[in-house]
């Protein structure tokens, strides 16, 4: 299975375990919210937003084309802290954050 592959099938798990943890179930972030400068786009959206509108968005298009990745991924730390701050259920946490880390993993790794 190419490296393509393996992260597709990664991001199926992460959307998989955000909607598991009632993480995916939200509003489309403005087109403004989308210009922002900021790392995760943090002054415009939600960290739960940011991944699945921009950087599994962002991915798929990769994937799409068959494009190297980049040459660093390092969400799951960023993802474990908000999960802790909005005190989403332990059981949940690891779940999304073993999700991430095997995104952050794979795109690094390759």
């Amino acid at each position: 299975m190419s490296v393509h592959q393996q992260l597709q099938t990664a991001l199926l798990e992460l959307e998989a375990a955000m909607k598991a943890a009632n993480l995916w179930r939200m509003p489309t972030p403005t087109a403004d919210a989308f210009a922002s400068q900021e790392p995760f786009c943090i002054d415009t959206m939600s960290l739960p937003q940011w991944i699945r509108f921009v950087f599994i968005a962002r991915l798929n298009a990769l994937i799409e084309a068959k494009a190297t990745m980049p040459a660093k991924c390092e969400i799951a730390p960023a993802m474990a802290a908000y999960l802790i701050q909005e005190k989403v259920r332990a059981s949940d946490q690891i779940l999304v954050v073993q999700a991430v880390e095997k995104v952050d993993r794979l795109v690094t790794e390759n």
